[in-house]
């Protein structure tokens, strides 16, 4: 699968790099996170929040709306799954990563999307981008094998657990707050999760 940077020009109509914050600190506190064989996914981390940057990204990425700084580690080349929100998320790459992306605009009436259509970027150790709310997305793939670890910024409350009971159209895809899923029938998501993705599932060494 090609795999682009994200100072690409395809990469403008699913983010941008962010430049106007030192994130530095923030990369560093992710030696302290683990990085398991598997995929791992922390909403908010305590002492990631605990850094200065915190209010940097509250003030200037969220426009002074609450945030949560969180993390998702592992080791994955798959994509399984694609996942949107009703807003920006923030990704800190701590180690290379690639993300798989696609936009929301492609999915069909009847809530589906061809994987055909996704495209890979690289996220180089140390860059942040920030993903538009329209841009499909989902769990980091590895670069070469070893594992990745990329620092996850969304409003406060994104991706916890649902209050009530959701069904029918794109209702049906809201599986965590903020958060709507399309899973792929190949992906290994739990019994009773969404799917919605026709197609390859993709492999990021393929």
């Amino acid at each position: 699968m090609k795999v682009y940077s994200v100072t690409d020009e395809k990469f403008r109509k699913y983010g941008r790099v962010v430049k106007n914050v030192d994130f530095t600190e923030l990369v560093r506190a992710m030696d302290e996170t683990p990085c398991p064989d598997d995929v791992v996914y922390v909403p908010g981390d305590a002492a990631l929040e605990a850094l200065p940057v915190m209010k940097e990204l509250t003030d200037k990425t969220y426009g002074e709306l609450a945030v949560q700084v969180g993390y998702c580690n592992g080791h994955n080349c798959m994509l399984n799954a694609l996942e949107y929100h009703r807003s920006s998320e923030i990704n800190v790459a701590a180690t290379d990563a690639v993300l798989m992306l696609g936009c929301q605009q492609d999915i069909t009436d009847d809530f589906t999307y061809d994987t055909s259509k996704v495209e890979a970027f690289l996220i180089p150790a140390g860059t942040a981008v920030e993903v538009y709310a329209t841009t499909l997305h989902y769990a980091p793939c590895s670069v070469d094998g070893a594992g990745f670890k990329v620092v996850v910024v969304l409003p406060k409350g994104t991706n916890l657990e649902l209050e009530a009971k959701h069904e029918g159209g794109e209702d049906a895809h809201l599986t965590a707050k903020n958060k709507w899923l399309l899973g792929h029938p190949e992906g290994g998501l739990p019994e009773g999760s969404p799917m919605g993705l026709v197609g390859k599932n993709l492999n990021i060494n393929e």
